[in-house]
């Protein structure tokens, strides 16, 4: 939700990514479900990979909307730090590719995928310092400007 912070315009391409996102995370519970189902079957690598792959397309479609709207700050906030927008482009490279590699252990261990996942929540739930500096100093901005 951060990176609504930042965004101050839509258009219709950016209604649709946001569509596809929220569709995206509203199915998440029936791979959740799939995996609780499995965690004591033998075969609960396929719940794993069905789980990871849906994180995996959820936040490809997270950073293609962000991508999309912070291209050449099509849809940024006039004020909007670029460094801040660079240290989002980044955590959202590295996530990427990270919900990837969950997604290959899944094929192998499901309980590392699950760890994984948590860890991939918890850096993704909690800003780092960079982002909460930034965040801090423009709503600090806009209540002044």
């Amino acid at each position: 939700h951060r990176i609504f912070l930042h965004i101050r315009r839509v258009d219709t391409i950016m209604i649709l990514l946001n569509l596809l996102l929220l569709s995206i995370i509203v199915f998440i519970p029936v791979p959740t479900d799939l995996l609780a189902a499995y965690l004591t079957r033998p075969d609960i690598n396929v719940a794993s990979i069905v789980y990871n792959g849906m994180f995996f397309v959820m936040v490809c479609c997270l950073n293609f909307l962000w991508r999309y709207a912070s291209h050449e700050n099509r849809l940024m906030a006039k004020n909007v730090n670029p460094e801040a927008v660079a240290a989002i482009n980044q955590q959202y490279l590295f996530g990427q590719l990270f919900y990837l590699v969950t997604f290959g252990v899944a094929w192998f261990s499901a309980p590392i995928s699950m760890v994984l996942n948590f860890i991939l929540a918890l850096f993704f739930a909690l800003p780092g310092p960079s982002l909460t500096s930034f965040t801090g100093k423009m709503k600090r901005e806009e209540t002044v400007g």
